[in-house]
Parts: structure tokens; sequence; C-alpha cells
């Protein structure tokens, strides 16, 4: 993979009215991004971008086989990039969204091919006013990943997403600490058995109390 160009990174504060739509503007035009979310720091860039994503690969150091998920500011922005949402993803969405779930969706034949390597997407509406506001200026969907190259510490603070991305990223968007430790849990609900692949924030019982009548695998 190649390496990531040198680039100068501006730190800035989120209580700045300006930062937030300086921020949406480099993600619009392909450049890489920090802000915060309501687990932890994540880096993003324009979904809809298929040289900007492999920028993203490369400044993580991220294995192609690995993809980006998208997050959104709004519901509507899941037709983006989703064909569809199967029943159980629909019950899913309105107990935890917004909120720490990825769900992983039917992925839209028009997405660029490097967000994965398959025909599903991984997608989620994050509860953070500062990534939802980014992202919704941005245009509603940012394909973004953990502020962190891979195999290091995930950022829970703009220190130490600068840390290990400073030169890498043209902005970090600072909003303090974030309010989690750990990522988000990941549902794989684009295949006819409900997979847990990663319990987060959200537990097995919390899912199975939403519908106890899914057998829910884990991974």
């Amino acid at each position: 993979m190649k390496q990531p160009h040198p680039t100068t990174t501006r730190l800035l504060t989120a209580s700045d009215p300006r930062a937030v739509q300086e921020t949406a503007a480099a993600i619009l035009k392909g450049d890489l991004v920090v802000f915060p979310t309501d687990t932890l720091y994540g880096v993003g860039t324009n979904a809809f971008d298929q040289e900007a994503i492999m920028r993203l690969y490369a400044a993580k150091e991220r294995p192609l086989d690995k993809g980006i998920p998208i997050l959104l500011a709004d519901l509507v922005g899941v037709e983006k990039v989703a064909v569809s949402i199967p029943a159980i993803a629909s019950k899913l969405i309105a107990k935890f969204w917004p909120g720490p779930l990825t769900l992983i969706l039917p992925k839209r034949s028009d997405l660029p091919n490097s967000i994965s390597m398959n025909e599903s997407v991984a997608v989620r509406i994050p509860d953070s006013k500062v990534a939802r506001a980014v992202i919704r200026a941005a245009g509603g969907a940012v394909a973004t990943s953990s502020a962190n190259r891979s195999g290091s510490r995930a950022a829970q603070t703009a220190e130490q997403a600068l840390q290990d991305l400073g030169g890498r990223v043209s902005i970090v968007l600072d909003a303090g600490p974030t309010g989690q430790s750990v990522p988000s849990t990941i549902i794989d609900c684009s295949g006819e058995t409900i997979r847990i692949l990663r319990q987060g924030p959200i537990k097995l019982h919390d899912l199975r109390a939403v519908d106890a009548g899914y057998q829910w695998a884990t991974s």
C-alpha cells in the first residue's frame, strides 16, 4: 500500500462556530479529518470518493480486506449507502440509533469498491451532536474509521489522535474526551443469520430484549 503524503494538520476547536463547516468542507474535497463521535475519535473522508477512501486506508495502514464503515447524520442517509433495511435491523435502529451500534447492511452498488470487498456496508448514526453536525454539513454520510493507525490504541481525545495521525490528516476537530472507551457493537444483518461480530457498549442481553425470537449468532 502506498504511504500517505505528508500534510499540514490543523487543530480546530468544536466550540468555534466556523470549525464544523471547515471540517465538512475538507471532507467534501476528499481530505482526511479527525472528529469526535460518541464512542471514540474517528478519521473520516468523502464516502463517495474512491481515491479519498484509499488515502484513508493508507493513513491508518489498514488492510484492504477490512472495510471502512460509514457514519450517517440522519436515518434518511441509509438509502444513500444501503440497498435495504432488513426487519431486524429496523428494530435495532428504532431502539439504539443514534448510538454505539454499527449495522452491516446490503451495500449499494454505486458506492466506491474500496468501502468494502464484499456486498455489504457497515453503517451507524453516532449519538454526538458534533459528529452529526459535521456529517450533515458534509452531505449526510462520511466514511469513518477509528482515529489511529492499525494496531495502535484507539483515540479518546484529540491529542491522542493527533499524536498517531498528525501529518496524515488535514484537520483534527477537538471537542474534548469522548464518552466511551470502547468501539461500537457490530451486528451483521446482511444475510439470513444475524451475527454479532463485536460486542461493545450494547451487549447480547440488550439485543435479545429487542426481539427474543431471533437466534443471535456470535463470531
